[in-house]
């Protein structure tokens, strides 16, 4: 049996992701992918379904680890804490040693309307596991949704600022910086005011 390359499917990310910023997402193909890694098609298949893998692959992992995590959450722990305490430590775990590939990656999608549509799916997907996992520990689902809805804005918020800054800084302070922003403007709701 023949042994796969070494390093191949880096090689296979590197020039697709190369191939998107260069042409576009759409006129790249699976066989210019290979050809710029120094690979066959075939190879390329070994790794990814299609080429919307190199962007998406690794992900279905995700909903998986939230829900370990919450699962693992002494009982006591209310919903909001949580995501205060963990949220930073998940993010940075998850994405913070891929910067530069989210960068790009982030990038390329922004470009084309069907990979925009595959993130909110994969968000939606993400967000149900969260609502999930809230409810398995015996959180009510209204209360379960909207903490899934402020982990969901917290962790997108703090991306969005990380990928378009230098990396110097961790994602888990951008994490900190959104929570605190989060915090400071529920302060300045008068709650007695509202019905």
């Amino acid at each position: 049996m023949a042994r796969w390359q070494t390093g191949a499917q880096d090689r296979l990310e590197q020039a697709a992701l190369a191939l998107f910023l260069e042409q576009g997402f759409s006129e790249t193909t699976v066989p210019q992918i290979a050809a710029r890694a120094g690979l066959t098609t075939r190879t390329f298949f070994r790794y990814f379904a299609d080429k919307r893998e190199v962007l998406f692959g690794g992900d279905e992992s995700v909903p998986a680890l939230v829900q370990h995590m919450l699962a693992q959450a002494p009982p006591e722990v209310r919903p909001v804490s949580l995501i205060v305490s963990q949220l930073a430590s998940f993010a940075e775990t998850v994405f913070g040693h891929r910067h530069q590939v989210l960068g790009i990656r982030h990038q390329i999608i922004r470009t084309d309307q069907g990979l925009r549509e595959r993130e909110l799916q994969k968000k939606a997907t993400l967000k149900a596991a969260i609502v999930d996992g809230f409810v398995q520990r015996g959180t009510d689902e209204l209360t379960a949704t909207l903490a899934a809805d402020l982990a969901m804005m917290v962790l997108g918020t703090a991306l969005a600022r990380w990928l378009t800054s230098d990396g110097s800084a961790p994602l888990s302070t951008a994490v900190a910086q959104v929570l605190a922003a989060f915090r400071t403007l529920a302060s300045e709701v008068e709650w007695t005011t509202i019905p």
